[in-house]
């Protein structure tokens, strides 16, 4: 004999399946697409994280090159100058190019830096001549380029210069958080085999000119980057 169960609407409503809401899909998407940014974001701060250190690795170890017994130029980096006078730190890497000029590492130099806009009536180039004339150095031993206004136009008018007059050896002279940007922007305007000797500074504030480097060094990669694509 066959029996037969028969259920009420209320214990068929309550065996059935539950139907999904659909204000359910919309809020799944947004989680979704939170996690998704989340991930992203901690991906990009992980990726900025790894450049800084790099970047602080390069800044920290200053290019290490033995020089040779003479180069045809050497070419001095450029920074600000006070009431026309070259600032502390500028004098450190002057007093670096006197020091290898003495010893006979070249016999020509090239200052680079155009006008500060802070008050100087001279461009850095003018002040650091000034400088080494009054240390002792021939004023004809000592070429000034007056224009640029970032370590890359340094090099790139410092080199135009040396085409000009037949120089091809260089060394170039600044401080030591700045040598690898240095030496990197050297070999892409085409300087060959570029050397570069650093200083430590002893009246710069580092931890900012270090943080500032890191930026700078990011500007350069992104800038190379569009030279190398023609841009």
């Amino acid at each position: 004999m066959t029996v037969r169960t028969h259920m009420s609407k209320k214990q068929k409503t309550m065996t059935a399946k539950p139907k999904k809401s659909k204000g359910n899909a919309p809020k799944s998407k947004l989680r979704r697409s939170l996690t998704t940014l989340f991930r992203l974001c901690v991906i990009g701060f992980l990726l900025a994280v790894a450049w800084i250190v790099y970047v602080q690795w390069k800044v920290q170890v200053a290019p290490d090159q033995p020089l040779p017994e003479q180069v045809d130029v050497g070419i001095v980096l450029g920074a600000s100058l006070r009431q026309d006078i070259p600032s502390p730190g500028l004098q450190e890497r002057l007093d670096l190019a006197i020091q290898l000029y003495k010893q006979g590492k070249f016999k020509q130099l090239i200052v680079s830096g155009g006008l500060d806009h802070n008050g100087s009536k001279l461009t850095e180039a003018e002040g650091m001549r000034d400088y080494l004339v009054q240390k002792g150095l021939p004023a004809k031993s000592i070429l000034i380029e007056p224009r640029a206004t970032s370590t890359y136009e340094n090099l790139l008018y410092s080199k135009q210069i040396m085409d000009q007059k037949g120089l091809v050896s260089s060394i170039i002279m600044t401080h030591s958080y700045h040598g690898s940007r240095s030496l990197d922007i050297a070999e892409t305007v085409g300087l060959k085999q570029p050397l570069v000797s650093s200083t430590k500074s002893e009246v710069l504030f580092m931890p900012y000119h270090e943080a500032r480097e890191t930026m700078a060094y990011t500007k350069w990669i992104w800038t190379k980057l569009l030279l190398k694509a023609g841009i």
